[in-house]
């Protein structure tokens, strides 16, 4: 990808230097060890797990390599700026307006307002305020804990959450969650698969369209691995020691690449009705 020296968006919110909360907040126990998993999974709303807290945690924070920091954050703001560029052409096509996001950066902890975002959070997109946010350091986890480095896989997971805001935009993120009160959890689970992998195809359309990133084969497969390392049954083999596809909730890897490689084939945002489509059903 040749991001450097392209435009940053100036819809960045930097509380790095705000102390917004205070550090990680690390509680005890397996079970808080996978939920934490669960919500790196990239997306969604992520308010009734970011709500929850442990009055027995401890804050902790690992100093940050500055300049690597202010580099990823550079970054960010670039692809950023990219995906503002993309959707809002998409958006005229079809004879609509693109309302960009702002991006909130934080270093431990801030304020959202879908409740408080920590690092353990992963990057996410809340709803409630239509903002996306994202601790930097999360780009280290995604290279060493999840073996996918790279600037295509941290740009997939930018565009991912972006992703989330189109179908907030769409009006799709609504209908979903007016389904939540409705469905029991097995059933929601699934139509919360089919938005996130709705997200996933929307980052590879972002990427179809990012000409002047020159997003070549070598970012497709970046981005491909970003996917492959975070789909439902790998992170539960890898947790649980098991896979429940019941409890899925974003889908498994197979297809998360599939949806996200679709994207970024056809780059044609009619061809992602994951909600109506069965096409990665034996994956």
């Amino acid at each position: 990808m040749r991001w450097l020296g392209q435009r940053e968006s100036s819809n960045v919110e930097d509380r790095r230097g705000s102390g917004g909360g205070g550090g990680l907040l690390v509680g005890g126990g397996i079970g808080s060890v996978v939920i934490a998993v669960i919500v790196m999974l990239l997306g969604g709303d992520p308010s009734e797990i970011l709500n929850q807290s442990n009055s027995n945690s401890s804050a902790v924070q690992a100093p940050a390599d500055q300049q690597a920091e202010d580099e990823a954050a550079k970054f960010t703001s670039v692809i950023l700026a990219s995906t503002e560029g993309v959707w809002t052409q998409i958006f005229s096509s079809q004879n609509g307006q693109y309302r960009k996001p702002t991006l909130v950066l934080f270093r431990g902890a801030t304020q959202s307002g879908c409740g408080t975002a920590s690092e353990s959070s992963g990057p996410f997109y809340c709803p409630g305020d239509q903002k996306l946010y994202i601790d930097l350091s999360f780009y280290d986890q995604l290279s060493q804990r999840f073996g996918a480095p790279g600037d295509a896989a941290m740009a997939y997971v930018i565009a991912h959450e972006v992703g989330h805001h189109v179908q907030k935009q769409l009006g799709v993120m609504d209908k979903v969650d007016e389904l939540r009160s409705r469905l029991s959890e097995r059933e929601y689970n699934k139509i919360s698969v089919r938005l996130e992998l709705q997200a996933d195809f929307f980052a590879g359309v972002w990427a179809n369209h990012a000409k002047n990133l020159e997003f070549d084969q070598s970012d497709l497969e970046e981005a491909l691995t970003a996917a492959n390392a975070i789909g439902d049954d790998r992170l539960q083999q890898a947790t649980q020691g098991r896979v429940v596809p019941d409890a899925f909730t974003h889908g498994t890897s197979a297809q998360r690449m599939y949806w996200f490689k679709k994207g970024f084939q056809t780059g044609d945002i009619n061809q992602g009705d994951t909600f109506n489509s069965r096409e990665d059903s034996n994956l």
